[in-house]
């Protein structure tokens, strides 16, 4: 064989090659590498475990959690009594432990701040805006509505994406019930009931509440006008009427069978609400969100679902008496601008 020839038949071998064939497949998919605040809630095992899953797929399979800040209050048992276990169980999954929110924020690319307290959501959620890193702020949002409105106006300062959610938001059977639906039509009303455990430290609804209220909103959408509550020890009845005259009303179960539903009232039809169906839903959103950059809740929606809540609340002080939404927003905006003084600083 001639050397002309040779060399045509090892080119013609060398562009078959795997290695050849290697650099004409698809690139491996770049990993956004996820970073946890608060390591003392059952969700920072589940979420890492579905985002780390090897068998994952979609967005979920290209964010990975890497690195975790333990965080902890003291003050509520249920951060207490957990932070260390939960903390061990990550680092035993491979999650780099660090002792700051500035050294998580140098190892990653977004962030999920799933601090069990709602309280200092504000204060952790700073410097991660400040790095520009995209953010999921578990449950509850934060400890008051001011903090809420400050963590709203600080993601429009420093034009970081972020939201904040309950995972029930996103089951099928929750989610299709807004607008319009197949077997209920326009809805004209809707009541959902859950778990409403109440935490000293936080607002009545807030703690647990805010799971029923988040699927409330889901199937009502924005625009109550006004709250009233009715509580005993063991229930809590509040009920919101909408701009548009549809009446919302959820109902905290604290004594008796607990567990998550709801019943939706439509121009056709009545049908019951979607069940809960795990963290599943949540994780995909999240994973899409951290890929677009794109949240899939209008912030205003969520700043409201709070407000409701603080009427709520606003409305157990006064007796049961029906409390307006804007009342309640104005005074929680006068306080909010005092600490957005305070942040500016």
């Amino acid at each position: 064989m001639s050397a002309f020839r040779f060399t045509l038949v090892v080119f013609a071998l060398s562009f078959f090659s795997p290695c050849a064939l290697a650099q004409d497949s698809p690139k491996t998919v770049k990993v956004i590498r996820a970073g946890m605040i608060g390591l003392d809630t059952s969700h920072a095992i589940a979420f890492t475990r579905m985002l780390n899953d090897p068998k994952a797929t979609g967005d979920v399979a290209s964010v990975k959690v890497v690195a975790g800040f333990p965080g902890g209050s003291p003050d509520i048992e249920s951060s207490r009594s957990r932070v260390g276990k939960y903390t061990e169980q990550l680092r035993g999954m491979g999650i780099e432990i660090v002792d700051s929110i500035p050294k998580l924020l140098e190892k990653v690319d977004v962030v999920l701040l799933e601090s069990v307290d709602g309280r200092p959501h504000l204060e952790q959620v700073i410097p991660v805006f400040k790095a520009g890193k995209p953010v999921f702020i578990d449950k509850p949002l934060a400890g008051s509505l001011s903090d809420a409105i400050v963590i709203a106006e600080l993601g429009k300062r420093y034009k970081v994406p972020w939201f904040s959610s309950s995972s029930l938001r996103f089951s099928s059977g929750i989610a299709a019930m807004r607008g319009e639906h197949k077997a209920v039509g326009n809805v004209t009303g809707c009541i959902t009931w859950g778990p409403c455990s109440i935490e000293r430290t936080h607002p009545d609804l807030f703690w647990y509440g805010v799971h029923g209220v988040e699927s409330l909103y889901t199937v009502m959408g924005p625009g109550c006008q006004t709250v009233a509550r009715v509580h005993t020890d063991g229930t809590d009845i509040v009920t919101g009427v909408w701009s548009d005259g549809r009446v919302g009303v959820f109902r905290g179960i604290r004594a008796g069978k607990g567990g998550f539903g709801g019943t939706v009232f439509g121009s056709k039809g009545i049908a019951p609400l979607g069940k809960f169906e795990g963290y599943g839903p949540l994780i995909v959103e999240i994973a899409a969100f951290f890929k677009t950059n794109r949240p899939p809740i209008d912030v205003n929606e969520t700043i409201e679902l709070f407000a409701f809540m603080e009427a709520a609340d606003e409305s157990k002080r006064n007796g049961g008496k029906a409390v307006k939404i804007e009342d309640v927003m104005a005074k929680a905006k006068r306080i909010a601008a005092l600490k957005l003084g305070e942040v500016s600083k």
